[in-house]
């Protein structure tokens, strides 16, 4: 995809690798090798506590910015880039925030806040800095308002956790619509439109399943209560994402695709 896109930036939230709850120090490194530049946890992120020395010292993995303060890790990184002749390129801000509608896991704060703090904290960085934005939440609606409320702000808001891909990839719009109430301290937005959005990017797994889950182990508890091992399912893998052109000069995308692409599983890693 790298070559075929000429993707030079590749984040990819890592949450659900160790068997569909959390991530190793030995998976970690695994998606590095295979050219992962940055990796993004959700609410599993500290289910496996042999990943806790690498979430506090890679400076390429990051939790929730709004979860508590004593987590384990950090919720922002900074991602270095080069060409390939070796010349700095301008950097890129990944953020994570944690929804609160219907979520299990610690009590997060406002994730809108969270994130106006952090911008507010680089706002004079020059140039620009380009921003990503990952939305880690259950209700469509708190992912679909994160985006308008950072809209211009922003590169891009993409929504990730329920694991199917969602058709409403596009760049937002201009604010200043007639919904903007002027009774709110800054609305509407002064900042141009030009941030993308996806509500879920979907999973990178096995397409044939529930949720990447062994379908006859969750119909077996849906359908008859009986409990079942959620075993990670096998059939059809693939991959789900977006890809998106961000003009370095504003901080804000040109455009954004989804991806979805089955895995050959006749090639490597599938066979050796």
């Amino acid at each position: 995809m790298r070559e075929q896109h000429g993707v030079d930036l590749v984040v990819a939230n890592a949450e659900n690798c160790a068997s569909g709850s959390g991530l190793t120090a030995e998976q970690y490194r695994k998606l590095k090798d295979a050219g992962v530049d940055g990796m993004t946890l959700g609410d599993h992120a500290l289910k496996k506590q042999q990943i806790r020395h690498t979430l506090e010292t890679a400076p390429d993995l990051i939790r929730a910015i709004n979860w508590p303060a004593a987590c384990w890790g950090k919720g922002a990184m900074v991602l270095e880039r080069k060409t390939e002749e070796g010349t700095p390129l301008p950097t890129v801000h990944v953020v994570m925030v944690m929804g609160r509608l219907f979520m299990n896991g610690p009590q997060a704060d406002d994730p809108f806040v969270a994130v106006d703090r952090y911008l507010d904290s680089i706002r004079d960085l020059m140039p620009r800095p380009v921003v990503i934005v990952e939305a880690h939440a259950e209700a469509t609606s708190e992912k679909v308002a994160l985006g308008w409320h950072l809209n211009g702000r922003v590169a891009a808001v993409l929504g990730t956790h329920t694991h199917v891909p969602t058709a409403d990839a596009r760049l937002l719009p201009k604010p200043g619509s007639p919904d903007a109430d002027a009774s709110i301290p800054g609305s509407p937005n002064p900042f141009p439109g030009g941030t993308a959005y996806c509500t879920d990017l979907g999973m990178t797994g096995p397409d044939d399943s529930v949720l990447g889950r062994r379908v006859d182990r969750v119909l077996r508890y849906m359908t008859t209560a009986t409990p079942a091992p959620f075993d990670v399912a096998e059939g059809r893998p693939a991959a789900h994402g977006v890809i998106l052109d961000i003009d370095e000069r504003s901080g804000l995308a040109t455009a954004i695709e989804r991806f979805d692409r089955p895995a050959d599983v006749t090639r490597p890693p599938f066979v050796a």
